[in-house]
């Protein structure tokens, strides 16, 4: 089961409903959360953090697009669909003004509506806006940093290179040689003892136990995040 979250912004509650079913039964969201209005979304996203967020453009309370800019200037930086009836530009143009990063006119087939999802789901997972789950925190690459509640821990580049790396590749067993590699760069000054330095400092960061750790995992040959 992938570890993604989706929230589903849409009035239509059959519609709403149907969107979710199908969506969940594809095995790519580990949760997925709605909203019947703007409101109601913009309250949700103050305590969740979503991968990817469909967002109706005609919601009763307010406009999807007054809603697409509240949620970006509430710190959303996850891809924004936005599903719409009509078929213009200017609506297509307004709604990229806003900060929807796709739109998709309905009536739409599921295969397109997931192609697109999966499509920008691939390209945040890969930029510095991109918020991931570790163990308890939410984990900011650009901001270098982990929040869990009221609880902001500041992480090294270095630190952050290796939290990033580690999540990317999934809950695998990464070499000591490929961490190197891919936070240092080949530099042959650099040793596996400055690796092991970073980590036990990471650990003492961000382990309850960091002698017990139960997210950033020794094993033999390398290191494994237990997400």
């Amino acid at each position: 089961m992938s570890s993604h979250t989706l929230l589903i912004v849409e009035d239509d509650e059959l519609l709403r409903h149907a969107l979710k079913e199908q969506l969940a039964a594809q095995g790519d969201f580990s949760e997925i959360m709605e909203a019947a209005d703007g409101a109601a979304a913009l309250a949700i996203v103050k305590d969740n953090v979503f991968d990817v967020i469909l967002l109706d453009i005609g919601l009763p309370d307010m406009d999807g697009r007054e809603v697409c800019t509240k949620l970006r200037g509430a710190g959303v930086r996850s891809p924004i669909i936005m599903l719409t009836a009509a078929d213009s530009d200017d609506d297509t143009i307004t709604g990229l003004n806003a900060g929807a990063n796709d739109y998709v006119t309905k009536p739409f087939r599921m295969a397109v509506l997931l192609a697109r999802v999966r499509a920008h789901l691939r390209q945040h997972s890969q930029s510095d806006d991109a918020i991931f789950l570790v163990g308890p925190y939410k984990f900011q690459p650009a901001a270098k940093m982990l929040i869990a509640g009221d609880k902001k821990i500041r992480l090294t580049e270095k630190e952050t290179a290796i939290l990033k790396y580690l999540y990317r590749v999934g809950n695998k067993t990464v070499s000591r040689e490929t961490l190197l590699g891919e936070v240092w760069g080949y530099n042959a000054a650099v040793t596996t003892h400055t690796l092991e330095t970073h980590i036990y400092r990471l650990r003492q960061k961000i382990e309850v136990e960091p002698s017990a750790a139960r997210l950033l995992i020794t094993e033999p040959g390398g290191y494994r995040l237990n997400p």
